[in-house]
């Protein structure tokens, strides 16, 4: 007996298969992107025939925002104050010929000096300086480029290596390369050489009026390093600076001269190796020479170490002063040799260290009658000299009076108060390298100094609290001094 097929078997059938199909369809890769069909035309040529291009709907409108709400304008932002350019190792590029100073008075501004500045002269910013101004100096040499300056509460400064200023023939108002009558200036890391002027007096700096303050400077083979005028009010300091081979060779022209100021300070410097002249010569009222070197060397040919040649105040602390064996004249220190010009003349010598290389015996003092105080103490004392003025041979006495054929200079007034003691003698052969002028002494040598201890002399101090640090500059002492003399462990 046959079966009849069931009416709907075949279109169960059909959605299996469509089913499978489905099914094995999706394990499959996907389709292909659709790039159009390749057809026949009416000729019989195959061609291509693209997709159609899809399309796209246009972008809506983007909404409109409501109008903000009425607000009060925003304030201007405040004007950008410039800065002052930092020293760096290269000239600084090039800006504004003048800029306002970052610091200090509203009026004060910074005029910049070199090849790629706004200023390619020195003689040129000195004709725009200001009251208040500073002048920054990139490195190099300036030949001849001279300048007067008058202008108060002034800086000049070098910038970026050695700012060379050489005087090549020229010098300003017949006198120096720079001339200087402001108030409160200061001059730094600046080199001054070849000064030469027609009356022999040409100078590095000739300073006339004012307060000038001098650091990190160089003062070489010109006929005066710094030289001053007689300016009563006038004052000058000097730290950390160098002076040497500097004088013209008549013996009138120094390393130093400080003409008839009211006070001279110096610490930290160097000086050495003048022609002829005084490595130091002040006429000051006030002098105030702490922490230094004066030696005049192998070859030297300097006539004094230190001269004070019309007395006043003199306040001598912590210094090497040395006398070369080829020296021009055989005295290390004088004072009042020319005259007593004021009302105090008093000398204070404290914790310093005096060498006396002068190959016929020399003088480590030598002071004119009139003197109203002398106070001598802790100094170290190396070289023979003659009998009347050697401390080898006479212990602790300092002191040698100046010769009996000066009349003019016989003692007036009170008799003076001498106070020395506390002094030591020394050998050459005490120290580690007295021929190298290395005056530390050797370990042991001077153990059993019991340093004196000096009171304040007119509100100055006169402990020794820093020493001279090579080549230039001073360095804190960390104990109590251990020798006599400037050189402390």
């Amino acid at each position: 007996m046959s079966r009849t097929p069931h009416p709907y078997r075949p279109l169960a059938t059909v959605f299996t298969l469509l089913a499978c199909t489905t099914a094995w369809g999706a394990s499959l890769y996907p389709a292909p992107e659709y790039l159009g069909d390749i057809r026949r035309n009416a000729q019989g040529d195959i061609i291509t025939v693209p997709p159609p291009e899809p399309k796209v709907p246009p972008a809506a409108a983007p909404p409109v925002a409501p109008p903000p709400p009425t607000a009060k304008p925003a304030a201007a932002p405040p004007p950008v104050q410039p800065r002052l350019a930092k020293p760096t190792a290269k000239p600084s590029p090039p800006q504004s010929a003048i800029e306002p100073l970052a610091t200090g008075p509203t009026d004060a501004r910074v005029l910049r000096v070199g090849p790629a500045q706004a200023f390619s002269s020195i003689a040129a910013a000195a004709a725009k300086a200001k009251d208040g101004d500073t002048v920054e100096i990139d490195a190099g040499d300036y030949v001849g480029d001279v300048a007067v300056w008058n202008q108060n509460r002034l800086t000049l400064r070098g910038m970026g290596g050695p700012v060379k200023l050489m005087a090549g023939g020229k010098s300003a108002q017949g006198k120096a390369i720079w001339v200087i009558r402001g108030t409160d200036v200061l001059v730094e890391n600046i080199q001054f050489s070849g000064a030469k002027v027609r009356d022999g007096n040409g100078a590095g700096i000739r300073f006339e009026a004012g307060r000038l303050t001098v650091k990190n400077c160089t003062f070489t083979h010109n006929e005066n390093g710094i030289l001053t005028a007689n300016e009563a009010q006038a004052e000058l300091v000097i730290e950390n600076s160098e002076f040497g081979y500097n004088g013209a060779g008549d013996g009138y022209s120094h390393n130093l001269y400080v003409g008839h100021i009211k006070k001279f300070t110096v610490t930290g410097s160097y000086f050495h190796h003048a022609k002829t002249g005084h490595l130091l010569k002040s006429r000051a009222s006030e002098n105030l020479i702490f922490y230094n070197r004066l030696t005049d060397e192998t070859g030297g040919t300097a006539s004094y170490e230190l001269d004070l040649p019309n007395g006043g105040l003199a306040y001598v602390v912590g210094n090497i002063v040395q006398q070369s064996s080829t020296t021009s004249n055989n005295y290390l220190i004088t004072f009042g040799e020319e005259g007593y010009t004021g009302p105090h003349n008093e000398l204070y010598l404290n914790h310093n260290t005096l060498v006396d290389d002068s190959a016929n015996g020399g003088f480590f003092l030598r002071y004119a009658p009139g003197l109203q105080r002398l106070l001598a103490a802790n100094n170290m004392l190396v070289g023979d000299g003659p009998l009347d003025g050697s401390l080898k041979k006479r212990g602790l006495d300092l002191v040698q009076s100046l010769l009996a054929d000066k009349p003019a200079l016989a003692p007036s007034g009170p008799a003076a108060q001498i106070d020395i003691s506390h002094n030591v003698n020394a050998d050459w052969s005490d120290f580690i390298q007295a021929s190298r002028f290395d005056y530390r002494p050797k370990g042991g040598t001077f153990s059993a100094f019991k340093p004196r201890k000096l009171d304040p002399v007119n509100g100055v101090s006169m402990q020794l609290s820093q020493i001279f640090a090579q080549p230039v500059g001073i360095r804190q002492l960390i104990l109590a001094p251990q020798y006599p003399g400037a050189v402390q462990p």
